[in-house]
C-alpha cells in the first residue's frame, strides 16, 4: 500500500487529500479568503504562504507520504499522462510559461514536500495537455495561434466515467464536457481526446473570477486608455473578472444567497453566466457535427442546481445531460500515480 499526498492549488483554496493507492482516506480544503490573497500581487508571492499551510496540516495529521502528486499548470504543450517533476518543469512553472495561474504552484509545492519526505513528486494531465486537431488552432490572425489550456485532468476523468456509465468504448465516444469552476473549460471530447476547447484563461464564458472572451475593439480601447498596467489588465481578465467584477464575490454560494434574498441583479448576472456556458456548449457540439452522446457538466459549480438547471434547459435538445458535481481530479491524480508506482503506466519526462 502506497501513501499518496495530493495537492490541488486553486484560485481561492488549496485542496489536499491522502490516498492509500487509489483509495481516498481523507481530504481537507484550506480556504484562502480574498482579503488574504489581495495582499499578494503575484501568484508566486503566495508560494510560501500556501507551503506553510500544507506543512502545518501534514504535521498535524502525522502524514508520511511515499509519493506526492499535484495539479499541473500552464506549462509547455504536452501529451496527456503522468510526469515526474523535474527542474525544467519547475523553471517553466515559475516563469508562468503560458500565463499566471495558481496551478503553476502545484509542481513546486509537490517538490518541496517530496524533499521533506524523501519521495517522488508527480503531476498528471496538466492544464497544457494538447490534443487539438489542426483546424482548432486557427485564431483569425497568423500572429496568434489558439492555445490548448483546459481542465484536462477532470475532463479526461469524466469522459471515462460517462463512457463507462453509457457502456460506450472510450475510443468511440463523443461528448461535450463543461468543467465549471473558478475557470470554465468547455470541450468536444472525441475518443477520449480534447480536440478543441476554449482557453479558460481568456476565452469562452465568464466565470467566478475570469472575464472569458471580451468584445475585442472595446478591450483594445481599455488597453490604450493609460489607466491600467499590463499586470492590471492580465489580472482583470483572469483573477478579477466575472462574478468578482460584477458582484465583488467569486462564491456561487454568496451569489445564490443574494438571489434567495431577492437580489435581481445577482440573479441576472448569474443567469448570464449560465447563458454563456450553454452557448459555448452549443458551439462545441458543432465540432462533433452534432454527434453528441452526452453533455457532461462537472466541476465545483455543477453542484448548483440553479445553474445546471438553467444550462440544461438550453442544451438538453442536443443530448442527454449528465451532471458530475466536483472536480474528480484528486481521484484521477491518485489513480495515475498508483499506476506509475506499480509500473503499469510509464512515467513521462518533461522536456
Amino acid at each position: 500500500m502506497n501513501v499518496i499526498l495530493i495537492i490541488n492549488p486553486g484560485s481561492t483554496s488549496t485542496k489536499l487529500a491522502v490516498y492509500h493507492d487509489s483509495q481516498a482516506v481523507f481530504s481537507y480544503t484550506i480556504d484562502h479568503p480574498l482579503d488574504s490573497l489581495k495582499t499578494y500581487k503575484h501568484i508566486w508571492d503566495q508560494f510560501d504562504f500556501r507551503l506553510d499551510a500544507i506543512r502545518e496540516w501534514t504535521r498535524s495529521r502525522s502524514i508520511r507520504p511515499q509519493a506526492i502528486a499535484a495539479m499541473g499548470g500552464l506549462l509547455k504543450p504536452v501529451s496527456g499522462g503522468t510526469y515526474r517533476v523535474n527542474e525544467i518543469m519547475l523553471h517553466d512553472a515559475r516563469i508562468n510559461f503560458q500565463g499566471e495561474h495558481p496551478s503553476n504552484l502545484g509542481c513546486a509545492l509537490a517538490q518541496e514536500l517530496a524533499n521533506d519526505h524523501g519521495c517522488e513528486a508527480y503531476i498528471v494531465d496538466p492544464v497544457s495537455v494538447d490534443e487539438f486537431e489542426p483546424l482548432a488552432r486557427y485564431s483569425g490572425h497568423p500572429l496568434i495561434e489558439r492555445r490548448t489550456l483546459s481542465h484536462a485532468l477532470n475532463i479526461h476523468a469524466t469522459a471515462r466515467r460517462a463512457a463507462e456509465e453509457l457502456d460506450i468504448p472510450i475510443d468511440t465516444s463523443s461528448f461535450v464536457i463543461a468543467h465549471l469552476g473558478g475557470g470554465i473549460s468547455i470541450a468536444p471530447v472525441r475518443g477520449g481526446k480534447i480536440i478543441d476547447v476554449n482557453d479558460a484563461s481568456s476565452d469562452g464564458p465568464f466565470s467566478p473570477n475570469r472575464t472569458g472572451g471580451l468584445p475585442l475593439q472595446q478591450f483594445i480601447s481599455v488597453c490604450f486608455s493609460e489607466k491600467y498596467t499590463e499586470h492590471d489588465l492580465r489580472t482583470m481578465v483572469m483573477g478579477k473578472g466575472g462574478l468578482i467584477a460584477y458582484l465583488d464575490t467569486a462564491s456561487a454560494e454568496d451569489v445564490e444567497k443574494r438571489i434567495a434574498e431577492g437580489d435581481a441583479e445577482a440573479k441576472e448576472i448569474y443567469e448570464a453566466m449560465a447563458y454563456q456556458i450553454a452557448k459555448e456548449i452549443g458551439a462545441m457540439a458543432t465540432v462533433l457535427r452534432g454527434t453528441v452522446q452526452a453533455i457532461v457538466l462537472t466541476g465545483g459549480l455543477a453542484g448548483s442546481k440553479r445553474l445546471t438547471g438553467w444550462i440544461t434547459g438550453r442544451v438538453q435538445f442536443i443530448a442527454v445531460v449528465k451532471i458530475y458535481p466536483g472536480e474528480h481530479e484528486m481521484d484521477s491524480l491518485a489513480s495515475a500515480v498508483t499506476r506509475a508506482i506499480n509500473g503499469t503506466e510509464t512515467v513521462k519526462e518533461y522536456i
